[in-house]
């Protein structure tokens, strides 16, 4: 889907960005509080949301929370730059990515397409759908499902491909850099906390195998590895 929902209250920045995106292909709704931003995504659906954390009513924390109580539209929030603790708040609540202010726009709509990418199902093959199994966790690609012993695992975009990737390369080193290129869609940076974040959340989700290792072991200063 290409319908933007944009959440900031900075009105001139919406309607800057709103062009933009509109030029781009996108079409887009600007909403400038929080309770207004909830109130949008519940009554419709989008393929996106681009979410400030300053916002008036309902902060965007609060916000992010709302919207993945009940949906799993991919959210991009908008972060003041430098503010490394609302990042990772924002990741932590569920957020698929963070951009900081002030950005160019050009930044955002890249960020944008690489998170709708991810959330495109792939082709299941002739034979079924294609799977990746290791151990109890059990990923179906086409349709994007995760399930652990059974159960259904709640994943965001970044997270699936995150675990999509290492679950590939079972057995294997993954590095960092992959890691950001392959499975977030961006450069690596090796200031940026939001691979760690990821797999802290991935692995609070997936937990230990039924043995008791730990599925994703850190290899330090280089990646992780999807243990088997």
């Amino acid at each position: 889907m290409d319908r933007i929902l944009l959440i900031d209250d900075d009105i001139e920045l919406c309607e800057l960005v709103g062009e933009f995106l509109t030029s781009e292909g996108f079409t887009v709704t600007s909403v400038h509080d929080g309770e207004q931003g909830v109130n949008q995504v519940l009554a419709n659906d989008y393929g996106l949301i681009v979410l400030d954390v300053m916002l008036p009513s309902l902060n965007g924390f609060e916000v992010l929370r709302r919207v993945r109580s009940v949906k799993r539209t991919p959210i991009i929030m908008l972060t003041a730059r430098g503010e490394d603790v609302d990042r990772i708040i924002g990741l932590e609540l569920g957020a698929d990515d963070y951009l900081p202010k002030p950005f160019n726009p050009r930044e955002l709509v890249a960020r944008i397409r690489a998170v709708l990418r991810r959330m495109q199902p792939t082709a299941p093959k002739e034979s079924g759908e294609e799977k990746l199994i290791v151990g109890e966790i059990e990923l179906s690609k086409s349709s994007r499902v995760v399930r652990c012993n059974g159960l259904l695992i709640d994943l965001t975009s970044a997270e699936f491909d995150l675990l999509e990737l290492l679950m590939q390369a079972a057995g294997k080193v993954v590095t960092r850099e992959e890691i950001a290129r392959l499975a977030l869609g961006k450069e690596y940076s090796p200031f940026d906390r939001s691979i760690d974040m990821h797999v802290s959340n991935l692995r609070k989700k997936i937990g230990e195998r039924n043995d008791g290792i730990e599925r994703i072991k850190s290899v330090r200063g280089i990646g992780y590895i999807y243990t088997r």
